[in-house]
């Protein structure tokens, strides 16, 4: 296993793995403590990734609780990509046009129309989650020593 805290030395790969699988598994934890899953399909602006919500959803609740969130892309089971990170609500006009954009301009199936989900950009129901990983996983079981971790300096 290698270990790095450089993210350009994991990027081209990380992209590779996130554009085949698209959508991953997001878990959080709710107010008694035990984990919840779900799917979900974010998008990544290099190691900051961002994933649209209904306000009124469980999985806000319980990252505004719990900011902590375990991300598992698992289109190969035998190569999984597994991202732990912080999940921030970002409701202010300028990252929701921002993200909105990312996903306007970013080709199918990682972008696409966000108007299909959400009609608007204004629409009060639409909000972005930040995901700010502090460890990303880079796993391959076949082949332990392709395996290879990123962590954020600080983490």
């Amino acid at each position: 296993m290698q270990r790095t805290h450089d993210f350009s030395a994991i990027a081209g790969a990380f992209a590779q793995r996130i554009r085949h699988a698209v959508w991953c598994n997001a878990a959080t934890v709710d107010r008694q403590g035990r984990p919840r899953s779900r799917l979900i399909h974010p998008i990544w602006d290099g190691v900051v990734g961002y994933a649209t919500s209904a306000v009124r959803t469980a999985k806000l609740s319980q990252i505004v609780a719990v900011p902590w969130m375990s991300l598992a892309y698992i289109a190969e089971p035998f190569r999984p990509t597994y991202i732990e990170c912080t999940a921030v609500v970002q409701n202010d006009p300028e990252t929701r046009h921002r993200v909105w954009d990312l996903f306007a301009h970013t080709p199918e199936p990682l972008g696409g129309d966000l108007r299909s989900a959400w009609g608007a950009v204004d629409n009060p129901d639409y909000v972005v989650i930040r995901l700010e990983p502090w460890r990303i996983e880079l796993y391959d079981l076949l082949n332990q020593d392709q395996r290879i971790v990123w962590e954020r300096p600080s983490a």
